[in-house]
């Protein structure tokens, strides 16, 4: 159970506080509301480019990580199609410095077209090494836009294309920054050791003077059901033969949701799953093969990834795991199989909630599903969950109409 407070400041930030007194060590989360689904689809991987630009200075800080590291603290930040993270850990006694430095960047860039056409060069070497020169670093560029037609699930969070980057201009910069770098569109979370009424003290004298603006979103249009199976090649040389088959599946707030994601768990979650015993322990057609959810919050991807051992045919390896989801659907899970992967959910849950930093986070996200306090009741829902319901979303979502699949058979 995590216990907090939270409040509204007049400018629309969103201020939740956690008391934890077992550790000196505290964290400050910041989530802006503003993901790569949000972009201009002419401009993408903006999203991205402002999680570098955030630290590249402001006029008052001109070296973030710097002040960061000499209170004895760590920064970094994270983008998702959904929504942009930035986090500090640090020990508490330096505590004003923290949101100090987070306001004063709330506040507004240095905005120089040397930092912009550094942080430029960075996102561009990053697309370069992770997606396009790396094997397998691809995948996602190719399997979005297939499986997404219409929502902007449809490109990666680097963007769709290097040259959206290499064209970004400062007032484009300038533009999405305040359209969306607003308190009304934050989600500020400490946790530490620090009596709440401080922290809402210090968000007011840090973050109060900051004005709102109007939130002007991109307007998107969601998928039509999937009526056809779709498949697809890389020309990537790759060390091994691989693929990849993503179903469409609900939303994150959707009930059905930890159904779902349990199935993944059945399907190939550690050594004693399914498809490891059946297809990489017994019947070696596989060096590698994992299941698991994008957990988007809009409706996202049940993905299969599968790396086949030498000399195992493509076909041949797809034939054997679809006869295993067939048996599956066919005959359902045992109860002690959901009971294996209810109680790994426990214990993965118990874990991520020994870090201070793990619990700003994870309030800051159920904040921006519209309920911190569904964070204390996630564990609920996973026990609530029927075998019968994970053969109920099975059947709806392993449908071979429902499937996309890149293949990567260059080797």
């Amino acid at each position: 159970m995590i216990n907090y407070k939270e409040r509204t400041l007049a400018n629309g930030l969103k201020v939740i506080a956690h008391r934890d007194t077992s550790t000196p060590m505290a964290a400050l989360n910041i989530l802006y509301k503003v993901g790569a689904k949000d972009e201009d689809p002419s401009m993408t991987g903006f999203a991205h480019l402002f999680e570098h630009l955030m630290f590249g200075g402001t006029p008052a800080v001109p070296d973030f990580d710097t002040l960061v590291q000499n209170m004895g603290g760590d920064s970094n930040a994270f983008t998702t199609n959904d929504y942009t993270n930035y986090y500090l850990s640090f020990p508490k006694d330096n505590i004003e410095r923290a949101f100090w430095l987070e306001a004063d960047r709330m506040k507004g860039l240095a905005f120089t077209q040397k930092s912009l056409d550094v942080q430029k060069n960075v996102v561009i070497e990053e697309f370069k090494q992770r997606y396009l020169n790396q094997p397998y670093g691809d995948a996602w560029l190719k399997i979005r836009p297939v499986a997404y037609k219409v929502h902007p699930y449809k490109w990666a969070t680097i963007g769709e294309k290097i040259e959206h980057i290499e064209k970004a201009e400062l007032q484009d910069v300038k533009d999405f920054f305040y359209r969306y770098y607003l308190p009304n569109n934050a989600i500020l979370v400490f946790a530490g050791d620090v009596e709440e009424e401080k922290i809402f003290a210090l968000a007011e004298h840090y973050f109060g003077a900051i004005p709102s603006g109007e939130i002007k979103r991109q307007k998107y249009s969601f998928e039509s059901p999937q009526s056809e199976y779709r498949d697809l090649n890389s020309d990537l040389k790759v060390p091994v033969k691989s693929f990849y088959q993503v179903y469409h599946m609900p939303a994150r707030n959707h009930k059905d949701y930890y159904a779902v994601d349990l199935l993944s768990d059945v399907l190939a979650r550690g050594t004693s799953s399914r498809l490891y015993q059946k297809l990489v322990k017994e019947n070696p057609l596989f060096a590698e093969l994992s299941t698991y959810i994008m957990g988007s919050v809009d409706p996202g991807l049940f993905v299969v990834h599968a790396m086949l051992s030498d000399n195992v045919d493509i076909d041949e390896a797809k034939a054997a795991l679809q006869k295993e989801m067939d048996e599956l659907l066919q005959n359902g899970i045992l109860e002690n199989e959901l009971k294996k992967v209810v109680h790994k959910s426990e214990t993965s849950l118990v874990y991520s909630e020994m870090n201070v930093l793990n619990k700003a986070q994870n309030l800051a996200f159920f904040e921006m599903l519209e309920d911190a306090s569904l964070v204390n009741t996630q564990q609920e829902k996973y026990n609530e969950v029927t075998s019968a319901e994970v053969l109920r979303v099975a059947k709806e979502i392993l449908r071979n109409e429902n499937c996309t699949c890149l293949n990567y058979t260059n080797v």
